[in-house]
């Protein structure tokens, strides 16, 4: 992706049929001292998404009636391919004319052009909707949203409770000698366990995971005593789950997006030797090569067009 102009600068991709509307409302965005703005403007959904897959933009704006659809649909594709990425509704459909129903799972802002001084409300609410994805309790990685849609590609949610998967974490266990292995992914709000031995979790909110910061190490995390890091010696749900050492490898696709991770757990401060620590990459690299075999055969399988048996006796 194309970086975004500098650190406080918000990148806004408008979407608008209407050239005149285009120019007016990202001069006045541009100028407006509610929104430090850099605004991209295009006229369909086609070219919105063309600019989506190769621009980093902090926030989508959109008029409802485009030349190939509306602007729902345009949000539906990007909750898909971009699930945190901010979008408004800024339109002069009114309420009723937006079929709505169509599209119960699509959350987006609705802002009225015919209000008085539309544009200053845009501004406002683009920097609200903004600050709210940048004050989430955890960190995000910078390719938050790449590694969304690679995690869409394994089909993780069928691979709860898999023999490979349970297998490989009973290994772990065993080898290590830990109160409890896991394989976990994490998606845009929580972690979810593939396989878990030594207890019966089976997901937490991203915010009390110390997985999500093992998504920006580029080799492991190692924290030696839970409740003595600043990090999580306050989550009440960690100190309940009696988590006081954690070792955590990200599983990387082939392109370097972490997914989620295989992790160490055990019931009282611990440290790992080095041989150790390679021998824990041994094994979330074991499980990466899995999921990716897994989603290769899938993706096959998908290729290859069914027989037809119409006609037959």
């Amino acid at each position: 992706m194309e970086p975004m102009p500098d650190a406080d600068t918000v990148s806004v991709l408008y979407v608008d049929p209407d050239d005149d509307a285009q120019l007016e409302t990202a001069t006045d965005l541009d100028i407006s001292p509610l929104v430090d703005a850099a605004v991209e403007t295009c006229a369909t959904i086609e070219e919105a998404i063309d600019t989506l897959e190769s621009t980093a933009v902090d926030c989508l704006v959109t008029e409802h009636e485009l030349s190939d659809g509306t602007g729902l649909e345009l949000v539906e594709w990007v909750r898909d391919n971009h699930p945190d990425l901010p979008c408004i509704l800024y339109t002069s459909a009114p309420p009723d004319a937006i079929r709505t129903a169509e599209f119960g799972s699509v959350v987006v802002e609705y802002l009225p052009k015919e209000i008085p001084d539309s544009v200053t409300a845009l501004a406002r609410l683009i920097d609200n909707v903004v600050s709210q994805r940048s004050q989430l309790a955890y960190p995000i990685p910078e390719t938050e949203d790449e590694r969304l849609a690679a995690l869409e590609r394994y089909d993780v949610i069928d691979l709860e409770a898999t023999e490979t998967v349970d297998r490989l974490t009973d290994l772990v266990a065993s080898h290590f000698g830990v109160a409890v292995a896991f394989a976990g992914v994490v998606d845009a709000h929580e972690e979810r366990f593939l396989a878990c031995k030594g207890a019966d979790w089976e997901q937490l909110d991203r915010e009390d995971t110390i997985c999500t910061y093992t998504l920006l190490e580029d080799d492991h995390l190692i924290v030696e005593n839970v409740q003595a890091d600043s990090r999580f010696g306050d989550v009440e749900v960690l100190k309940e789950l009696d988590i006081r050492s954690y070792a955590g490898v990200p599983l990387k696709t082939p392109d370097g997006l972490p997914i989620g991770a295989l992790c160490l757990i055990h019931d009282e401060p611990r440290s790992y030797t080095d041989s150790e620590i390679e021998d824990l990459h041994r094994f979330a690299d074991e499980l990466m090569e899995q999921l990716e075999l897994r989603r290769r055969l899938r993706e096959t399988e998908r290729a290859v067009p069914k027989p037809d048996h119409q006609g037959a006796r």
